[in-house]
């Protein structure tokens, strides 16, 4: 158990609570609210998230008085408290004495006050403001009782990943020349020789504004990598406060998940608790397997840390094409599969509707129409059942033996406005996950430049850019004994956006058996147009074709059955040292990622822990502890070998939609399992 977990975690169960905002609701109301979340079993609430102009009313004059007193309510109630530091919305005599301090868009548009995140993150004005707000409140609670954990800003880049503000462009300079040194290496590494763009100084630089016509690739990717450097920046800042403050609880923000707004792999590492936050289209068939992939990101970004799953929503989110009933039930399945995940605490967004603002209508634990109400049934339900509930001790991962590579560098490179094709990053990996999820396979998400020796197989959708570290990585793990399956449209740029000497799988080509002569769109106006790949693996390919020229001793396992490239490989395979290595020149469709994840798993000797499953059954594990969860109709499955927590030997189980069953392996001669 690591350090951070033992400073965390409670023995017995798994944090419940959720977003709580005493200052949009009169001072009457936080006893009710004590009152609800005793009976809710709630035992942690995040406070002072959005709070600025409550605890700063005006430009350095400072009223505590009713953090204070919420503060004290909750601990004689025993809960506990993550502390916001309330710097995500800067208060609007801020704005209106410093308008300097507001972000602008690539199109010079500055974004104004009135709703949230509208700083530049990059802004002195701004940092020295918020230095001292976070430096009050840490210096006044660092020692509260109350206060578990910090809760630094709120989902960082969700909504200005970038900004090109005055104070973003010199920031930008100086995060350049201690990049690149020189402006000789700079103007190498962008390529600035085309279209005349050869920098003399750094002082030249600006940040890619809206342009003419296309921007330069590298001058896009770095100033990507600067913008999520400069929001951690912050969140840095703000932890060093609170530690020189003597605040020893552990720091965290929460992540709003896989989404490229900021590099979630450099940030990971300076959270004490990883938290995210999980809001699944559930309009979709498979949107409970869109809630696992945000599980398995969290609990991959926090390898032995406790993760938290900060946000969801106990009702159908607002800001969707409309807002439908969901079934009654899944919102404590989505918390129990977080659970089965690793998460170390369940929180939703947030406890009490607001009455006012733009989130009136976002879903709560108690909602408008108080406690009479499904919602609040099932809260309380939850809670009492998380209370009961005593988390496995040990890894949160145990016996992840597949990877699926998701590498925000290249995400941004993908995005990128002068490609041949375009092609959704998002989701092909999510395809993948889910081709996985539904045969059970326990995943973990990794970069591009992961160790990867624990793995038996490992696949990479789409490594558009390759560094030649992670190209050099996934080489060694083939030779290794590995299975490596690589995706179309992979190894096309380097680090810098540029395209390699010679062309194509530069970096790859000599561990993959084959070289790319060219990548074509499909059709360019008809996104579902595909193409038939026929042989073993038979599948329909989508968005791309390439021309692939397998080397020698390299196997063709299956041809495109049609259009300009029939009979061309479409699908190869070749040994590499003690392993294997996979590629497909186009990108499949659903039906045939799940049989090239079929057949990748049969060569990588990895198979499912519970036979026979249907897809719509979700199986994880956690330590000895395994969940299934039912996602479908009534079905009924063969559990022998099985038993309950307390004991009972299991056979067949029918499950019947939204059950939860917690099981581990049943004792045998000798009580081993």
């Amino acid at each position: 158990m690591s350090a951070a977990r033992a400073g965390w975690s409670s023995p017995t169960r798994i944090r419940f609570g959720g977003d709580y905002n005493p200052e949009q609701h009169p001072e009457r109301v936080w006893v009710e609210d004590v009152r609800l979340m005793r009976e809710a079993r709630v035992d942690l609430v995040n406070v002072g998230v959005f709070a600025w102009s409550w605890l700063e009313p005006a430009d350095g004059e400072f009223d505590f008085s009713g953090m204070d007193r919420v503060l004290d309510l909750l601990h004689a109630a025993g809960i506990g408290v993550g502390l916001g530091t309330a710097t995500a919305s800067p208060p609007p005599w801020l704005t209106h004495a410093h308008p300097e301090i507001l972000p602008r868009t690539a199109d010079g548009t500055v974004l104004g006050p009135g709703s949230r995140q509208h700083y530049a993150p990059s802004s002195p004005v701004f940092r020295r403001y918020a230095a001292r707000l976070t430096g009050a409140v840490a210096e006044r609670y660092a020692r509260h009782p109350a206060v578990r954990l910090w809760h630094v800003g709120n989902e960082y880049g969700c909504h200005v990943p970038i900004d090109c503000s005055d104070a973003a462009a010199s920031a930008f300079r100086v995060w350049l020349e201690e990049r690149y040194t020189s402006v000789d290496a700079l103007n190498e590494a962008w390529g600035t020789m085309f279209w005349s763009h050869r920098y003399r100084s750094f002082d030249e630089v600006q940040p890619p504004a809206r342009m003419p016509h296309i921007p330069n690739p590298g001058h896009l990717l770095d100033f990507r990598r600067f913008s999520s450097d400069a929001l951690l920046e912050c969140f840095l800042m703000e932890k060093r406060i609170i530690r020189a403050a003597g605040g020893e609880q552990p720091v965290t923000t929460n992540l709003i998940g896989p989404f490229p707004t900021i590099d979630f792999w450099r940030w990971a590492p300076h959270l004490d608790i990883v938290s995210v936050d999980c809001y699944p289209d559930l309009g979709h068939p498979d949107g409970f397997r869109e809630a696992a992939f945000h599980c398995d990101l969290a609990r991959s970004l926090a390898g032995d840390k406790p993760w938290l799953r900060m946000e969801a929503s106990p009702e159908p989110a607002a800001g969707r094409a409309a807002i439908g009933p969901r079934d009654r039930g899944l919102a404590s399945a989505l918390a129990w599969q977080a659970v089965g995940r690793g998460a170390d605490g369940i929180q939703f967004f947030q406890w009490r509707q607001s009455s006012a603002g733009a989130e009136r209508f976002h879903p709560a634990m108690v909602p408008h129409a108080g406690t009479d109400t499904h919602t609040w049934a099932e809260m309380t339900r939850l809670g009492a059942e998380l209370a009961s509930f005593a988390p496995p001790v040990g890894s949160d991962a145990d016996g992840a033996r597949v990877a699926v590579v998701l590498d925000v560098e290249n995400w941004w490179a993908l995005e990128a406005p002068d490609l041949p094709v375009r092609v959704d990053f998002s989701h092909v990996v999510q395809r993948w996950y889910r081709a996985l999820h539904a045969a059970h396979i326990a995943v973990d998400l990794v970069p591009s430049t992961a160790d990867l020796s624990s793995y038996r197989l490992v696949i990479a959708p789409q490594l558009f850019l390759l560094s030649d570290s992670a190209a050099e990585g996934l080489r060694r793990f083939a030779e290794a004994g590995g299975v490596l399956f690589v995706g179309a449209y992979s190894d096309v740029v380097d680090e810098s956006g540029r395209i390699r000497d010679g062309g194509h799988l530069r970096g790859l080509g000599e561990t993959l058996g084959v070289g790319v002569a060219g990548h074509f769109a499909l059709a360019l106006r008809d996104a579902a147009a595909s193409v038939p790949v026929e042989g073993s693996v038979a599948f329909a390919g989508e968005s791309l074709v390439e021309d692939v020229r397998p080397m020698s001793g390299t196997e063709v396992v299956s041809r495109f059955g049609g259009g300009r490239f029939v009979d061309r490989p479409a699908l190869t395979r070749v040994a590499v040292g003690e392993g294997s290595a996979w590629y497909a020149a186009t990108i499949p469709d659903a039906a045939g990622t799940a049989t090239l994840v079929a057949r990748m798993l049969a060569d990588a000797r990895v198979s499912a822990e519970v036979p026979g499953l249907p897809a719509s059954v979700e199986f994880m594990r956690r330590g000895e502890l395994v969940t299934l969860i039912a996602h479908g109709e009534q079905v009924t499955v063969d559990l022998r070998g099985w038993e309950t927590l307390d004991g009972r030997r299991l056979a067949d189980r029918e499950l019947v939609a939204l059950d939860v069953l917690h099981m581990r392996r049943a004792a045998v001669a000798g009580g081993e399992r």
